[in-house]
C-alpha cells in the first residue's frame, strides 16, 4: 500500500463516523478513489465493493476526505512549527492531535504563529512581560502600581507606571485573544446568540433601492437564510448597506473572565478586567466576527449552489424531442428572425433570415421565405427562441403553417438562456467558423429541442441562468459542483459515441477534454466507431480510461449487441454465459424483456459480481440503452396571453417552472417575464422548502394575484384555495431575494459573449420535463 493510500485508509473511521456510513463501504470508496476511479464509475459498476453507495454518498466521502486530508497535513505543519520553537508540551501535543476542525487547530497554533510587530510585541521588547505575567496570575497579594514602578525606564519608552501597566495590559490582551478556549467561547456566542444588524449607508438613506427592506434590519445569525444573507452582502458591495454582528458584550465578557481566571479579590483583577475588555473590543470581536461572517458566507454559498445544482440537474435531464429534423428560429424585431435547419443528428443544413415585423410587404415576403424554407428542409418540428419577439414569432409561424395546410407540425418555444454565450464561444467558432453569431444561436435553439443535455454541456453552467446569486458565491465551489452535476447527468443518460461532440464526451467518466478531442479527431479521420473496443486505438485512451468510460458510451448500430447497452465490457463474458444457459443467442437475449425476466441472478453471484450488479444487467438486457428522461410533451400557453398587459388578477393559466429558489418558484406563463409563486403560495399546506413540491420543468396551474407593470413583477399562486398571500416579515417585504437578475430583467448585457450570464432566477424550463420548450432568457431585440 502506497503512503497516500495508507493515509487515506487511516481516515476511514473518522469519515464513516462523520457521514454516518458503513466503514466497509467508505474504505472501498477511498481505495477506488486512490486508484483514480471516477464517481459515476464507482456508483454504477462497483456496487458490491461499496455496499451500493450512491453518487451523493460517494461525493460526500470524496469531499470530506479532502477536508480531513488537508487538516492532517496542516496538523503536521503546526506540530513541526511549535516543536521547532521548543514550546511543544505533552498537553499541547495532545490538544493539537485532538483538534477536530481547522478552526480549532488554528486557535491552538495562534500563540505560536509568526506575526507582525504588534503592541504586545513592542511591550515585550520594553521588558514588560513579567508584569503581564503577574496580571495573568491574579495573585491575592501585591500592588500593581508599586510593581509597575519597577518597570519604568524612559530609555525603553516606559516613562511612568501608567505606561508600564498599559504595555503589560497589551501583552495580556493578546494572550486573552489567543487563548483557544476563549476564542471558542466567543465564536460560539457570535454564531448562536449574535444578531446580524443591517443599516443603510447614511448618504443613501433617501434613495429608493431593491435593498430598502434592509435599511433597518435585524435577524439572528443562526436563522438567517442564505438568500437573505447574500442579498445583504450584495447591498454592502453596492454601498447601500452596512452590517455587523451584535452580541451581548457584558455577558460574553463575564464568560471570558471565567476562562482567564479573573479573581475579584486579587489586587490585579482590575488590570485583567481592563485588558480583557480591550482584548474583546480590539482583537477578539473583529477577528471572530470576520470568521463567523466568512462561515455564514460559506454556508450561504453552499445553499445557493445547492439550489443552482438542483435546478440545473432537472434542466439537463429535460425530455428530448429526439433524433428528428428541426428548424430553429432566433427571433429579432429589428434585425430579423434567423432560421437554421438541422438534420436528425444536429448537422447544420442551411439558414435564412426573415423580417415579419417590417411592415406588410416585409411580412408577406417573410411568409413566402419561411414556407419555402420549411418545404425545402421538411422538419418534424420548429423551435422558436423565447427572447424578445418570441411569442409574436411563434404566432406568425403557426399562422403561416396553418394557412399552408401543415398546422400539425410541432412548433414550440425554447429557452435562449446562454445561447449568446455559446454563439461567441470557442466551441461555436470551431463548429461554425464561417457563420454569424446569430445563426449559430438559431442552430443551438434547434439542437436544444432535439437534446437539451447534449447542447447545454457546451455552455458554462452558470451562464444558463437557473441559479440564485451565482455571481456572488465562491466561484471555485460553484464551478466544481456544477461540473459534478453535468458529469452525473451525462453519465446517467449515456452518450452516443458516434454523434457526441467533444464538449459532451469530456463529461463522460474518465475522459478528459484532451482525450475527448482525440476521440472526435479519430472519428472524423477514420469514420464511425463500430465497437467500444475500437476506442483503445485512440491516442490517450488506455486500459484505465477505457474501463472508466466504456459503460457510459453507446453505439446504437454496433455489431455486438451489448455495445448498444449500459452493460460494461468487463461483464460481456458473464452475459454470454447467461445467454448460453438460457439456450439462446446473445443477440436474442438483448432487448427481450421476457427472456431477461427468466434469469435467476442468484446462479451468477460470485467472482466479484453480486446481486446489485446482476440486477442492473437484467434491467439493461430488458431495455438496452433506455433513456431515463421523460417523454417530450409540448407546452400549452394561451394564445390570447402574450404580454404582461394581457394578464389580470384572478386569471388562471398553465405555466412552466423555470427556476426554484429558497423563497419560491419562478413560472413562465408565456409573457416574456416570469412570475413568482412565493413559497407561501405554492401549496395549500405549509411548505418549508419550495423544492419539496416543485422542480424545474414542472407544469403548474397558477392564478394571477397581482401584476405590477412598473416594476415588471407578476405575483402568482398555485394554491387551490383562493386565499390571500400570507403576510411577509420585514425580511421579505419588497423581496430583495429577487433582484433584477432573479426576476428575469437581467443585468446590462454589454458584449455578446457576456449575454446570458445574468442571474435571472429563471431557467430554461418547460413542459412536464422539458424546460426547453418555453423559457426564460428574455433577451433584447438584436
Amino acid at each position: 500500500m502506497s503512503p497516500a493510500a495508507k493515509k487515506s485508509a487511516a481516515l476511514v473511521p473518522r469519515l464513516a463516523a462523520d457521514l454516518g456510513l458503513p466503514p466497509a463501504g467508505v474504505a472501498a470508496v477511498c481505495a477506488l478513489l486512490d486508484e483514480d476511479a471516477t464517481v459515476p464509475f464507482i456508483a454504477r459498476y462497483r456496487k458490491e465493493a461499496t455496499g451500493g453507495l450512491d453518487e451523493v454518498a460517494i461525493r460526500a466521502i470524496e469531499e470530506r476526505r479532502a477536508y480531513l486530508s488537508e487538516l492532517e497535513e496542516r496538523r503536521e505543519v503546526v506540530l513541526a512549527s511549535v516543536a521547532e520553537q521548543g514550546a511543544l508540551t505533552d498537553e499541547l501535543r495532545a490538544r493539537i492531535m485532538a483538534a477536530a476542525s481547522k478552526a480549532e487547530l488554528e486557535d491552538l497554533y495562534l500563540p505560536y504563529k509568526p506575526k507582525r510587530r504588534t503592541r504586545a510585541a513592542i511591550a515585550r521588547e520594553r521588558g514588560l512581560g513579567p508584569l503581564a505575567e503577574r496580571i495573568l496570575a491574579q495573585p491575592e497579594r501585591g500592588d500593581p502600581l508599586v510593581e509597575a514602578d519597577g518597570f519604568v525606564d524612559a530609555e525603553k519608552g516606559v516613562p511612568g507606571r501608567d505606561e508600564a501597566l498599559a504595555g503589560a495590559r497589551d501583552i495580556v490582551a493578546e494572550a486573552v485573544a489567543e487563548n483557544a478556549d476563549v476564542r471558542a467561547a466567543v465564536r460560539t456566542a457570535f454564531r448562536d446568540q449574535g444578531d446580524l444588524v443591517v443599516e443603510v449607508v447614511p448618504a443613501r438613506a433617501a434613495e429608493a433601492s431593491k435593498f430598502q427592506q434592509y435599511y433597518d434590519f435585524r435577524e439572528p445569525v443562526r436563522n438567517i437564510p442564505s438568500h437573505r444573507f447574500l442579498a445583504i452582502r450584495r447591498g454592502e458591495n453596492e454601498d447601500f448597506l452596512r452590517a455587523h454582528i451584535d452580541v451581548d458584550a457584558e455577558q460574553l465578557l463575564a464568560r471570558i473572565a471565567q476562562l482567564v481566571g479573573l479573581r475579584g479579590r486579587s489586587p490585579f483583577a482590575g488590570q485583567l478586567d481592563l485588558a480583557a475588555r480591550d482584548s474583546f473590543k480590539r482583537l477578539l470581536a473583529p477577528s471572530i466576527e470576520n470568521e463567523v461572517r466568512a462561515e455564514l458566507k460559506e454556508r450561504s454559498d453552499r445553499a445557493a449552489v445547492g439550489v443552482f445544482a438542483d435546478n440545473l440537474r432537472h434542466l439537463l435531464l429535460a425530455a428530448p424531442l429526439g433524433q428528428t429534423s428541426v428548424i430553429g428560429i432566433d427571433p429579432g424585431l429589428r434585425t430579423g428572425c434567423k432560421c437554421a435547419s438541422v438534420d436528425v443528428t444536429g448537422r447544420f443544413l442551411g439558414h435564412v433570415t426573415i423580417y415579419p415585423s417590417h411592415g406588410d410587404s416585409g411580412r408577406e415576403r417573410a411568409r413566402r421565405e419561411l414556407l419555402e424554407f420549411v418545404r425545402r428542409h421538411a422538419p418534424s418540428a420548429i423551435a422558436v427562441g423565447n427572447g424578445t419577439g418570441g411569442r409574436e414569432t411563434e404566432a406568425f409561424v403557426r399562422e403561416v403553417l396553418r394557412d399552408a395546410g401543415v398546422a400539425d407540425l410541432i412548433v414550440v418555444q425554447v429557452s435562449e438562456a446562454g445561447a449568446s454565450v455559446y454563439s461567441a464561444s470557442d466551441i461555436a467558432r470551431d463548429e461554425f467558423p464561417d457563420l454569424d453569431l446569430t445563426v449559430r444561436g438559431a442552430i443551438s435553439i434547434a439542437r436544444r429541442l432535439q437534446d437539451p443535455l447534449a447542447e447545454l454541456v457546451k455552455i458554462e453552467p452558470k451562464a444558463i441562468g437557473v441559479g440564485q446569486y451565482q455571481h456572488d458565491v465562491f466561484q471555485p465551489l460553484l464551478g466544481r459542483v456544477l461540473t459534478e452535476v453535468v458529469e452525473s447527468c451525462v453519465n446517467r443518460v449515456g452518450v452516443a459515441l458516434n454523434n457526441a461532440s467533444a464538449a459532451l464526451l469530456s463529461y463522460v467518466a474518465g475522459i478528459t477534454p484532451k482525450v475527448a478531442r482525440s476521440i472526435v479527431a479519430h472519428r472524423e479521420k477514420r469514420g464511425a466507431f463500430r465497437a467500444r473496443a475500437d476506442l483503445l486505438a485512440v491516442a490517450g485512451v488506455g486500459p484505465r480510461t477505457f474501463q472508466q468510460c466504456a459503460g457510459f458510451l453507446r453505439i446504437p448500430d454496433a455489431a455486438h449487441p451489448l455495445d448498444r447497452s449500459a452493460v460494461h465490457p468487463e461483464r460481456y463474458a458473464l452475459v454470454e454465459r447467461i445467454a448460453g444457459d438460457l439456450g439462446v443467442e446473445l443477440g436474442a437475449l438483448v432487448g427481450d424483456a421476457a427472456l431477461a425476466d427468466r434469469i435467476d441472478i442468484r446462479r451468477y453471484v460470485g467472482d466479484g459480481v453480486g446481486e446489485p450488479t446482476l440486477a442492473d444487467i437484467v434491467s439493461e438486457l430488458a431495455k438496452p440503452g433506455r433513456d431515463p428522461r421523460a417523454l417530450f410533451e409540448p407546452p400549452r400557453f394561451r394564445d390570447d396571453v402574450r404580454e404582461m398587459e394581457d394578464l389580470a388578477a384572478g386569471m388562471v393559466l398553465e405555466g412552466v417552472v423555470t427556476n426554484v429558489t429558497a423563497f419560491g418558484a419562478f413560472v413562465d406563463v408565456g409573457v416574456h417575464q416570469d412570475g413568482l409563486v412565493h413559497v407561501s403560495q405554492l401549496s395549500d399546506r405549509f411548505v418549508r422548502d419550495p423544492s419539496e413540491v416543485v422542480k424545474v420543468g414542472d407544469r403548474l396551474t397558477v392564478r394571477v394575484l397581482e401584476v405590477d407593470l412598473g416594476r415588471k413583477r407578476i405575483s402568482l399562486s398555485a394554491r387551490k384555495e383562493a386565499a390571500p398571500a400570507a403576510p411577509r416579515g420585514p425580511a421579505e417585504r419588497g423581496k430583495p431575494e429577487q433582484p433584477r437578475d432573479q426576476r428575469g430583467k437581467g443585468e446590462p448585457r454589454g458584449k455578446p459573449e457576456q449575454r446570458g450570464k445574468g442571474e435571472r432566477g429563471r431557467e430554461p424550463g418547460q413542459f412536464r420535463n422539458n424546460p426547453f420548450a418555453s423559457l426564460g432568457d428574455k433577451k433584447r431585440d438584436r
